[in-house]
C-alpha cells in the first residue's frame, strides 16, 4: 500500500512539475503564435484552439499544460468548449495561473473617467448605449454597486392588495403546473405611497422594473402601465404557477428611476448614455475604477453523450465581472431560482476540475454541472458576490437516468454573499443528482437555504440518491426576506443520502420557516447526525412529511420560535429522533402544523436528552404534555432531563461537560469545530463572516423581532 502511495505522489510531482506539452498565454501575447514561453498566445480561446489543433494532429500523449500569465483577460462572450476539445484521462489539459499571481478574466468593460455634475453625482458617458447596450450591474473597485432603487437596500414597499385579470384563456404549462398564458395583475398601493407613482416621469416608465419577494420566491417584472387613478401598478405577462404569486402578503422595491437615486453607492443608467452614481464617502474620480458587465457568462462545456467534454482542469484563475439582464417578459421562477443559468456551464462533461479559483461580481449562479455530468470537482475555490448561487448539480428534469448528473464533489470552498440579484438562490444546490459530495465547505450570506438535495416533491420516484452533506458550516441565511428555508433542505426519496457533522446556525426567515435542517414533502432515507444546529427562527429540525429519516445524535441549542417542527400525519413511521440533545432558552419544544391529534403521530422518540433553562424543573413541554404523559404516550421511554452544561451558550459555545449525561442517552460526542474549511491561516480566515456583516445581520433580526 506504501509502495502505491509513493508511485501516485511521483506521478502527481511529475503532473506538476512540468512533464507533457506547455503552451503560454499571455495579455502582450499573440494567437497567430506558437504559444511558446517566447511567443505567447494572447487568449484561452487560442489556446483552446492550438490544443484542438494538436490533439487532431496526434501530437499530445501526456498532459498538456497551458500556462497563463498575469494580467487581465477580456471576455465579452462566453469561451466554449465542445467533444472537439475533449482530453484523455493520459492526456489531460490543465488552463492554470504560470504565476503565484491569478490572471483575471474579466466579462466587462472599464469605464472612462467620472465628472462631478454636483455636489454628490459624478456622471460618465457610456459609448456603446449608442447601439443599445444596457446593463443592471455595476462594480465599483471591485465592489457590486446597487441600482437606483426605493426604497433603499433591505427595505421594501408593501402592497394594499391585488386583483389578476386573465385576458386568454389558453393555458400554457410546464413541469411545475398550468398557468395563463397572459394576464394582467394590478398591485394596490397604500395610499400613503401614491407619490410612488408620480416620482416615475412618462419617459422612465418603460424602464422601471418591481422586484417582488413572495413567499419562498421572486417576481421581476416592467411597470407595464401606472394607474394613478386607482393608484395601481399594471403588470403583465404570463401568469404564475402554484398559486404562491404576487398577493397582499408580498413585498417589492422598485428600481430604475431618477427620483431613486439618493443613496451613496447607487447608480442609474440614463437614456442620454451617462452612468449617473453617487460616490460612498472617500471615493474620488481619481481613485475609482468602475466595471460595467458585457457577457453574462464566463465558460460554457457542451459535449453530447456520444461526445462529452472531458479531462478539463482550471486551477489558479479569476472569473469576475458579468451580468444579468431582465429580458422584456420579466423573470419569475417557482422556487430556488431554478431557470436561472451559471457563469460556467457544463452539459455532457466528466473529469472537470475546478481548484483554487475565483468566480466574482456575477449576475447569475456561479457554477452548473448541468445535464450527464460525472466526476467533476469544484475545490478551494472562492465564489463571492453573487447574483445567484454557488454551484449547482443536476438537471432540473431527467427523464433518461442514462444521463443522470453523478459524482459531483464540491469540497472546501467559500461560498459566501449570494442572491444579490435573485434572492432564492442557494449556496449549493442538487436537482436530480446521485453520489455527490458537498463537504467541508463555509456557506453565509443568501437568502434563503444553504444547501438544498433533491428535485421531486412527494413519494414519486426521485433519482437523487446517495448523496453525502458533510463538515459544512452554513449561517447567516434568509435576513428576513423570504420564507421556507432551510440550512440543509432535502427534498423527496434520498435513500443512503446522510447530512452529518454540519455547524448550522442564524437562519431567519420573513414569515414561517427558517429551519436549521429540513426534510420537505416526500424525504426519505435519509439519516441526519452529528450536526450543531443554533439560532434558527422556526426549528432546528422540521420534517413536512416524509418516511423513515433518521434523526440522531444531533444538538439543537437555543433555537427560536420552536426547536422540533412536525407537519403531517401519515400512517408509516415518518422519523426516528434518538440520541439527541435539545437545548431550549426559548419557544416550545416541540410544535406540531395543526390541531390533529398528534396522538397518532408515527414517530420514534428516544434517549434524548432535554434542558429548558426557563423553568425550575427544567423540563420542558411536550406538545402540550408533560414527560409523564409524554412518556405514556410511548415516547422516549429512555430519554432523560439534564443539563449538558454547555461551556459558554451565550456565546454559541457548545462543548458540552456533562459526559455522564451523554453516557446515559449513548449520544457519541463529535467535534463541530471541524466543520468549515480547513488549510491555511489565510484561507480560514477568508472564510470568516465579517465582523460588521455580523452586527448588520443582527441588527436586521432585531427589528424584525420588534415589528
Amino acid at each position: 500500500m506504501k509502495h502505491l502511495l509513493f508511485i501516485a505522489i511521483l506521478l502527481c510531482s511529475a503532473l506538476h512539475a512540468g512533464a507533457g506539452h506547455t503552451l503560454y498565454v499571455s495579455p502582450a501575447g499573440d494567437d497567430t503564435q506558437s504559444g511558446d514561453r517566447a511567443r505567447p498566445l494572447a487568449s484561452l480561446s487560442g489556446a483552446r484552439d492550438r490544443v484542438r489543433e494538436l490533439r487532431r494532429q496526434g501530437a499530445l500523449t501526456d498532459t498538456v499544460f497551458v500556462r497563463i500569465l498575469p494580467g487581465t483577460y477580456s471576455l465579452t462572450a462566453p469561451l466554449t468548449f465542445t467533444g472537439d476539445d475533449a482530453a484523455t484521462a493520459q492526456s489531460p489539459v490543465v488552463y492554470a495561473a504560470a504565476t503565484d499571481e491569478r490572471p483575471v478574466f474579466c466579462g466587462g468593460l472599464q469605464t472612462g473617467a467620472f465628472e462631478a455634475v454636483g455636489p454628490n453625482l459624478w456622471r460618465v458617458y457610456i459609448p456603446e448605449t449608442r447601439y443599445g447596450f444596457r446593463f443592471e450591474q455595476l462594480y465599483v473597485n471591485g465592489e457590486r454597486r446597487y441600482r437606483a432603487q426605493s426604497p433603499n437596500r433591505g427595505e421594501f414597499h408593501a402592497i394594499r392588495r391585488t386583483e389578476e385579470h386573465i385576458l386568454t384563456r389558453t393555458d400554457a404549462s410546464d413541469s411545475y403546473g398550468v398557468y395563463p398564458n397572459f394576464s394582467v395583475q394590478k398591485i394596490f398601493l397604500p395610499e400613503a405611497d401614491r407619490h410612488l407613482l408620480t416620482d416615475i416621469e412618462p419617459e422612465e416608465q418603460a424602464d422601471v422594473l418591481l422586484v417582488f419577494n413572495h413567499v419562498w420566491t421572486n417576481t421581476r417584472k416592467y411597470a407595464g402601465y401606472v394607474g394613478l387613478q386607482d393608484t395601481a401598478w399594471y403588470l403583465c405577462g404570463k401568469g404564475m404557477v402554484w398559486d404562491f404569486g404576487i398577493n397582499a402578503k408580498s413585498r417589492y422595491v422598485i428600481e430604475n428611476y431618477r427620483k431613486a437615486l439618493d443613496a451613496p453607492g447607487e447608480w442609474l443608467l440614463g437614456r442620454d448614455g451617462y452612468l449617473y452614481y453617487i460616490p460612498l464617502p472617500g471615493e474620488t474620480p481619481e481613485t475609482v475604477q468602475a466595471i460595467v458587465p458585457v457577457t453574462e457568462q464566463f465558460l460554457c462545456l457542451q459535449g453530447t453523450p456520444a461526445r462529452p467534454v472531458q479531462y478539463l482542469h482550471f486551477e489558479r484563475l479569476r472569473f469576475e465581472g458579468a451580468g444579468y439582464r431582465t429580458p422584456p417578459g420579466g423573470y419569475s421562477d417557482p422556487q430556488a431560482a431554478v431557470s436561472v443559468p451559471a457563469t460556467v456551464m457544463a452539459d455532457h462533461a466528466a473529469h472537470i476540475a475546478f481548484r483554487d479559483c475565483d468566480i466574482a461580481h456575477t449576475g447569475l449562479h456561479a457554477v452548473w454541472f448541468r445535464e450527464n455530468c460525472s466526476s467533476c470537482l469544484v475545490e478551494r475555490c472562492h465564489l463571492y458576490d453573487l447574483g445567484g448561487g454557488g454551484v449547482k448539480i443536476g438537471a432540473v428534469h431527467c427523464p433518461d437516468e442514462a444521463l443522470l448528473t453523478r459524482g459531483v464533489r464540491v469540497h472546501n470552498n467559500i461560498i459566501h454573499h449570494g442572491g444579490r440579484v435573485f434572492p432564492p438562490a442557494v449556496g449549493v444546490i442538487l436537482f436530480n443528482a446521485s453520489d455527490s459530495e458537498i463537504t467541508h465547505n463555509e456557506i453565509a450570506d443568501f437568502r434563503y437555504s444553504g444547501v438544498s438535495a433533491g428535485w421531486v416533491w412527494g413519494y414519486s420516484h426521485s433519482p437523487s440518491k446517495r448523496n453525502r452533506i458533510a463538515f459544512n458550516h452554513i449561517h447567516h441565511l434568509g435576513w428576513g426576506e423570504l420564507c421556507d428555508m432551510g440550512g440543509v433542505y432535502m427534498l423527496g426519496a434520498s435513500e443512503g443520502s446522510t447530512v452529518a457533522n454540519n455547524v448550522i446556525h442564524h437562519i431567519y426567515s420573513y414569515e414561517y420557516g427558517g429551519w436549521g435542517l429540513y426534510t420537505d414533502e416526500g424525504s426519505q432515507g435519509i439519516v441526519m447526525e452529528n450536526n450543531l444546529v443554533y439560532a434558527c427562527k422556526d426549528a432546528g429540525f422540521h420534517q413536512h412529511y416524509g418516511r423513515e429519516n433518521m434523526i440522531r445524535n444531533n444538538i439543537f441549542a437555543g433555537n427560536l420560535v420552536q426547536s422540533i417542527q412536525f407537519s403531517r400525519l401519515e400512517e408509516h413511521l415518518s422519523y426516528t429522533f434518538i440520541n439527541n440533545v435539545v437545548y431550549l432558552n426559548g419557544g416550545e419544544l416541540i410544535s406540531f402544523h395543526n390541531d390533529d391529534d398528534f396522538r397518532k403521530a408515527n414517530i420514534l422518540y428516544d434517549r434524548n436528552c432535554y434542558w429548558d433553562t426557563r423553568t425550575q424543573t427544567h423540563t420542558p413541554q411536550f406538545y402540550g404534555h408533560s414527560l409523564d404523559e409524554w412518556k405514556e404516550l410511548g415516547r422516549d421511554a429512555h430519554s432523560i432531563v439534564a443539563d449538558p452544561q454547555f461551556a459558554d451558550p451565550e456565546r454559541f459555545d457548545f462543548r458540552i461537560r456533562n459526559t455522564a449525561a451523554l453516557r446515559k442517552i449513548r449520544f457519541r460526542p463529535f467535534d463541530f469545530t471541524q466543520a468549515g474549511v480547513y488549510g491555511s491561516d489565510g484561507w480560514k480566515a477568508l472564510a470568516k463572516m465579517p465582523a460588521e456583516l455580523e452586527r448588520a445581520y443582527d441588527e436586521k433580526i432585531n427589528r424584525l423581532k420588534g415589528r
